[in-house]
């Protein structure tokens, strides 16, 4: 089983916490990126970001700059969005990382996909970024079928907890061998069932933390997630599709 989840926009640098383990799989594919970026003018980069000046300016410093060989960060680490808080990465026992590094992909613009303990380096580029250049009109045309492939090559089983930007440049490129299952993290509104953005992303983090504390190898076992007041709902599950529901006034 492999696990895939989405970066975050906001990064911070930790070469102190531990040693990258290695780098990214597709490390050349991201030096062909940052080549098309470092080659953008500023008004082009703020409107490829879509962000403010202040923001702009950091990340068009951290392009010029940028050596995606030093410095790095372990990917775990090295993002600090919604998710990953409730993931926290920083309390993980030895056991837990070794699980992770083994089960977890985290998708990226510009990395493709990490291991927990690739080493990273701050970068903005989100996966739906209209980012075009030499032989490629997309980052989804970017990277093709590349990302589904090297799943696949690791497991026959993914279980998304990724976003639709991110887990769109999977789904396409699946075999019908491959299980491919969603969860959904909901809340019962007037009767309708609702998943709204900031529940599910802290859900997502809980989910990791629940799998890689259990060891979990058989996805049938996630159904038991019972973190957040969120409780497995089976008449609105099927074989494809989890769908846990948060209880009301929580």
């Amino acid at each position: 089983m492999r696990i895939i989840i989405s970066p975050a926009k906001k990064m911070k640098v930790d070469t102190d916490l531990m040693t990258s383990a290695q780098l990214p799989r597709f490390i050349n594919e991201s030096e062909q990126l940052l080549s098309v970026l470092q080659k953008l003018s500023y008004e082009e980069l703020k409107a490829l970001w879509k962000c403010n000046d202040a923001i702009a300016e950091q990340n068009m410093e951290r392009i010029c700059k940028m050596n995606v060989k030093a410095n790095l960060t372990p990917a775990i680490y090295a993002y600090e969005g919604i998710q990953y808080q409730y993931m926290a990465a920083g309390v993980f026992q030895e056991e837990e990382l070794a699980y992770l590094e083994q089960h977890l992909r985290i998708l990226s613009g510009f990395y493709g996909m990490l291991r927990p303990l690739d080493g990273v380096t701050p970068y903005r580029l989100e996966m739906q970024g209209k980012l075009q250049g030499p032989g490629f009109s997309s980052l989804y045309h970017f990277w093709g079928s590349k990302l589904a492939d090297q799943l696949q090559s690791e497991s026959n089983c993914i279980l998304n907890l990724a976003s639709k930007e991110y887990s769109k440049n999977i789904i396409p490129f699946l075999s019908e061998e491959t299980r491919f299952i969603n969860c959904v993290f909901g809340q019962m509104i007037n009767g309708k069932m609702v998943e709204k953005a900031t529940r599910a992303k802290m859900a997502r983090g809980e989910m990791v933390r629940y799998m890689a504390e259990r060891k979990i190898t058989d996805v049938q076992e996630i159904r038991n997630f019972d973190r957040l007041n969120f409780g497995f709902s089976e008449e609105r599950s099927d074989e494809s599709t989890f769908v846990f529901i948060q209880a009301e006034g929580k």
